[in-house]
């Protein structure tokens, strides 16, 4: 919708709690406007505008029992609250709505309905003041009756009606036989609102398909027919009110089973104003395209077409500028530009009377063609962080995706770059690259100016980057600085004075009195300061007449290191001029007429600066500084005193830094190069300090061209290098490592320090097969002939390839497809690859070493014809493998052993092997044929989904009954529970944080930590044979201890791994979570007590005043499950820079403390762990 301007096309979407505003950008990009964590699950989203309103608002149904209007402040970048109202408890309950929404078209009315019985509807108006206001909830609600979907029928200005896809349960409750569940139907009800009387009428209803299950809204007036589309197993209906059904059948896929209905997943719709279309996507991700033939409201036919085929998605937007955004199920989310709509006869299918199957093979993009990538992890099956590329900072390895988009992604701390361009220099060292426009209105750069020790390069661009002699500049000196001097002129500065080059070429210069050399400088578009051998500075001004006039020269003192003038910024004259002395000073002089080069303030520093630059971030002046030993100080500028203040430092690398000032996009950046390269800008009110993930740079300038319109060019010692800058806010950029299905989880063999990973997938062909069921269509086909026969390794590539664009062939359930995987994360290749046969899928997996061989196995847990409900197997399997030197990487099989169960978890232990085998604990040694059983326990509750071992205590992880300690006593070889949680809960991730402290997620989204009371910790201690254990009573067929819950946060998302780390060299170590939706975070914990104090009341104070935008209450959702212990919720306290500076300021008062120090706090305790 048009959400913060009339013709501002953007998208909302909702990531579990938090919403989010997109825009495609003039490029095609898809940029992140405004991101906010609503502290609730956001259900529904739903635009809507208001007759003869010219933007759209946004209804939000969530779990707050509340009903949510958004507008967008396109000023703060922010969504505000306009209405709230409130219907129902709290939560997702099935009376309770939030599940549906749906709005009028002409924004008179929004229907807002609950799974079963409640639908509410709302109506909306202007008031005096054209505001927004909605009246009390007017109820249309029908006992005994399940909600399937419902939609906003087009009626023109008629009372708006609604439409809803219902069945009535009230037989099938009171039948205890089934018949009643059987011969239940489905109704398509319409519901009237009489604006009028102020009540809402069931107008119209009638038996639809027992499948049917989403609607879609028909344009209606002078648009087109109105009435609805809905969609079933195989079909498509049009159906109105006193008009009949026509319905088409939906065209399939060769070779998918015919005995399984095809089901519509996602829809969207365009209209303009002589023609509308549908486009549905199919649970394969294929496109459809619905049209109707009708004459005023009759309608004839229901056409449909094959579209294109893409990823499968939840949500699809057609944008009215020609774009297509797929909001992806699973992994990366796309924006594809429409080339045409589809209009081809040779791909329409239509049923006329015989109601017939019709098919077609997908094929690669034709109607579409994909402009941007939004990058997702979602789901993050498992996660580890290493440092395998032996770099600075570790990395986070991210097993994620599902089925044909299933990856390993590999995330590192960085912006990502795009490399464009790279070129060799001459022999000479660089010293120095600058670019500049012709004139100050052109869009693009004209020269590219290098700077050697002997000499200055000058590039131009045009349709070829090539040297030229003739551009005015000085080639036979050192350059120290090249900028745009008033409108169309450049200014050259160099060791032994100015060149000032007029655009006629007629060129002015200024040579050093006495023979001294200039030692810094610095410019902007009207005013250029040098500083001589001596302490001598020379200020100039540009005159009315386009001439450097010298406006005052005045000795300093001291030796000049550096010096910087902010640019202009639309005033006439910048008003202060930063130097740095060599006796580790920094002083800031005014340039004003009245006091100019008068000194205003002066700060130490910690080493000798050799950089400067004053920067705009937030709506504030910055002084940043760089120094000889590494450090970067950024010191808030006051724009009337000239006062520095708050002052924070940060390191950045062993090399002295050098700082630069980039253009992103239409905000200014910080480029601070030393042993890395950092950016520095502002991202949603927040200034982000992030490094590059490029090569170390020695010099760095903007870079502007039709190829590249918001570009760097850098210097390393031997080349120049063109490349783009991500600036969306990230903190990670991501490799991804394509696999053939869905990982589940890895390791990393610490020998070889090769990755492992276990794969497997429901409804997929295993390989062998998927190989052989291509062979048979292409024999149907016509390519069968060809003249080059590619290798075997390259058919399995391109057929991976085909499957990532077009999906797999679908067998019958119960097919399992699983293979484990060696892969090089250096070389980047895959070394091998083991698929399983005979129907079975890899599950678990671990490295052990045994007694009996000093050699490291890799073990890998399988089962064979796995069902989930209810949980049953044929068996399982216990394979162990080792890893060869000669081939490198490649699997050899010592042994398979048959057990009776689904290997739920393995783990090394003490030489042995431990594995969970549905609720029993084993321990098992290495045989020659197969491993062997040594001892067992089968005491525990209902599944065993994860392991983990210190010393001779096991840490057993339970599906549905928390986390139990397990302690192994080796002199009668038996295994005894002893310690248990008090709630039991579902767990999905453990995490051994300590001896006697563990960490662990649910499949509902809280992390708890537990521990083991000091005093039955004393207790085993003084009881090192372990009687104690096996006599001391149990409490209600439990465990004899207990574990002490140490602290509860709910996320909000499915936890799937937690583990223990240390993201930085130097910080502190953390717990980072991954979620299913592909979140990773972090918990870090408080070095002291005065933080704690701090972050607990800034939390307080942050949500009394900025209260969640959905309705929930922040510490109601924080403890959805379990109350909130513990934890101080960052993402709150991080909304205090978002705050109006009123609030701001009360917050600070009350914590006692200023702005400037509160901030300071929140950056801290971000950079311990970046």
């Amino acid at each position: 919708g048009n959400f913060s301007a009339p013709k501002a096309q953007e998208i909302v979407v909702a990531r579990g709690r938090i919403l989010e505003l997109l825009r495609p950008d003039d490029y095609g990009r898809v940029q992140t406007i405004i991101s906010t964590n609503a502290f609730g699950l956001v259900r529904s989203l739903v635009p809507f505008r208001l007759t003869g309103g010219r933007t759209d608002y946004i209804v939000v149904g969530s779990d707050s029992g509340k009903v949510v209007v958004l507008k967008v402040n396109a000023e703060t970048e922010a969504f505000e609250k306009i209405h709230e109202e409130m219907f129902g408890k709290t939560g997702c309950r099935r009376i309770v709505p939030g599940e549906y929404l749906a709005a009028d078209p002409k924004g008179r009315a929004v229907m807002i309905a609950a799974v079963e019985k409640q639908k509410l509807i709302y109506v909306l108006n202007r008031d005096g003041a054209a505001n927004l206001t909605i009246s009390s909830p007017l109820e249309s609600n029908k006992q005994h009756t399940v909600c399937f979907d419902i939609a906003a029928v087009d009626v023109g200005f008629n009372n708006p009606v609604f439409a809803a896809i219902e069945m009535d349960h009230a037989e099938a409750d009171e039948d205890p036989t089934g018949e009643a569940v059987a011969e239940a139907e489905k109704v398509l009800t319409y519901y009237e609102l009489d604006l009028g009387l102020n009540h809402v009428v069931r107008k119209w209803s009638t038996t639809i398909d027992r499948t049917a299950y989403k609607l879609v809204t028909v344009p209606g007036g002078s648009d087109g027919p109105s009435g609805v589309l809905y969609t079933s197993e195989d079909y498509v209906v049009y159906i109105n009110d006193e008009h009949e059904e026509v319905r088409v059948r939906i065209p399939r896929r060769k070779h998918v089973p015919q005995d399984r209905g095809l089901l519509i997943t996602a829809v969207a719709s365009h209209k303009q104003k002589d023609l509308f279309f549908i486009l549905l996507q199919s649970e394969y991700g294929d496109l459809y395209k619905v049209t109707l033939d009708y004459e005023g409201d009759e309608v004839y036919k229901v056409n449909i077409s094959y579209f294109d085929t893409v990823p499968v998605a939840i949500g699809l937007c057609v944008i009215k500028t020609g774009f297509l955004f797929l909001a992806a199920e699973f992994k990366d989310h796309y924006l594809y530009q429409f080339q045409n709509i589809g209009d081809g006869e040779d791909e329409t299918f239509t049923i006329d009377g015989d109601d017939v199957n019709r098919y077609f093979n997908p094929r690669a993009l034709q109607n579409l063609d994909p402009i941007d990538k939004m990058a997702s992890l979602a789901p993050i099956t498992a996660a580890k962080v290493l440092n395998l590329d032996k770099t600075e900072t570790p990395q986070i390895y991210c097993a994620c995706g599902r089925g044909r988009s299933s990856a390993l992604a590999v995330l590192r701390h960085g912006i990502s770059v795009n490399h464009l361009k790279e070129s060799g220099l001459p022999e000479a060292t660089p010293t120095g690259v600058w670019t500049v426009k012709s004139t100050a209105d052109d869009e693009f750069d004209k020269y590219i100016i290098v700077s050697f020790y002997n000499g200055t390069l000058v590039l131009e661009i045009s349709d070829k980057v090539e040297e030229v002699t003739d551009s005015g500049f000085l080639g036979t000196v050192t350059t120290m600085s090249v900028s745009l001097l008033g409108e169309d002129s450049f200014l050259q500065i160099y060791d032994g004075g100015l060149r000032h080059i007029r655009a006629d070429k007629r060129t002015s210069e200024w040579k050093c009195p006495g023979g001294t050399k200039i030692v810094a400088c610095a410019s902007n578009q009207r005013q250029v300061a040098i500083a001589l051998r001596g302490g001598d500075v020379v200020y100039f001004e540009l005159d009315q007449t386009g001439q450097l006039e010298e406006v005052m020269t005045k000795n300093v003192g001291s030796e000049i290191s550096a010096m910087t003038i902010p640019p202009l910024q639309g005033k006439v004259r910048s008003r202060f001029l930063a130097v740095s002395f060599t006796d580790n000073k920094v002083r800031v002089y005014s340039l004003a007429a009245s006091d100019c080069m008068e000194s205003l303030s002066m700060q130490l520093l910690p080493s000798k600066a050799t950089s400067l630059a004053i920067i705009e971030f937030a709506s504030m002046l910055y002084l940043n500084v760089g120094t000889a030993n590494g450090l970067l100080l950024r010191a808030r500028l006051d724009e009337v005193t000239g006062q520095l203040s708050d002052t924070r430092t940060r390191f950045l690398g062993t090399k002295p830094v050098k700082l630069f000032t980039m253009k992103l996009g239409e905000k200014t950046g910080l480029l601070a190069l030393s042993t890395r390269s950092w950016l520095c800008y502002t991202y949603q009110s927040r200034v982000i300090m992030v490094p590059l993930s490029y090569v170390p740079l020695e010099y760095a300038a903007c870079f502007s061209s039709e190829q590249c319109p918001e570009g760097v060019i850098g210097l390393t010692k031997k080349s120049l290098r063109i490349f783009a800058v991500d600036h969306s806010g990230d903190l990670f950029n991501q490799t991804e490592i394509p696999l053939r299905y869905t990982p589940r989880k890895f390791e990393i063999h610490p020998t070889t320090n090769l990755l492992v990973t276990i794969e497997s997938d429901h409804l997929m062909y295993p390989w062998a097969e998927r190989k052989n069921c291509e062979e048979e269509i292409k024999q149907e086909g016509d390519d069968m002939e060809t003249d080059d026969v590619p290798n075997e390794q390259q058919e399995d590539e391109e057929l991976e390839d085909r499957d990532r664009a077009l999906g797999p062939p679908r067998p019958n359930l119960g097919t399992w497809a699983s293979c484990v995987r060696v892969y090089d994360p250096l070389s980047k290749k895959t070394l091998d690859v083991h698929e399983f046969v005979d129907n079975e899928s890899a599950i678990s997996m671990c490295t052990c070493v045994f007694h009996s061989r000093s050699e490291v196995f890799v073990v890998v847990g399988t089962v064979r014809d796995m069902k989930f409900q209810p949980r049953s197997c044929k068996c399982g399997y216990i394979y162990v493998f080792s890893i060869s030197n000669s081939p490198p990487g490649k699997l050899n099989l010592l042994h398979r052993t048959e057990i009776d169960g689904i290997p739920g978890a393995l783990c090394a232990f003490q030489g042995r092997l431990l594995a969970g085998v549905d609720n029993t604990l084993r321990i098992y040694d290495l045989g020659k044929k197969k491993v062997l059983r040594k001892c067992e326990s089968r005491k525990f509750p209902t599944f065993i989904v994860s392991l983990d071992t210190q010393g001779d205590r096991i840490y057993v992880g339970d599906l549905a009954e928390s986390v139990l300690f397990v302690k192994y006593n080796r002199t009668d070889n038996m295994l005894y529970i002893f310690a248990d949680d008090t709630c039991p809960k579902w767990l999905t991730s453990v995490c051994v944080l300590d001896y006697n402290t563990v960490a662990f997620g649910d499949k509902f989204g809280t992390i708890s930590i537990l521990r083991l009371p000091d005093e039955v910790e004393e207790e085993l201690d003084n009881n090192p044979v372990g009687d104690v254990i096996a006599w001391t009573k149990s409490y209600l067929n439990s465990a004899p201890f207990k574990l002490k819950p140490q602290a509860h946060f709910y996320v909000g998302e499915t936890i799937t791994h937690l583990t223990k780390c240390n993201l930085t060299p130097g910080g502190v170590q953390s717990l980072l979570y991954t979620t299913v939706l592909g979140a990773v975070g972090v918990l870090v914990p408080f070095e002291n007590r005065e933080d704690v104090d701090f972050f607990s009341h800034l939390e307080i104070n942050v949500k009394q005043e900025n209260p969640p935008i959905c309705g929930r209450r922040h510490e109601v959702f924080r403890s959805f499950y379990y109350p909130v212990k513990s934890v101080i919720d960052g993402d709150l306290c991080e909304q205090f820079s978002e705050l109006r500076n009123e609030s701001q300021q009360r917050i600070a008062k009350s914590l006692e403390r200023s702005v400037n120090e509160v901030n300071k706090k929140l950056e801290d305790i971000r950079n311990r762990v970046l």
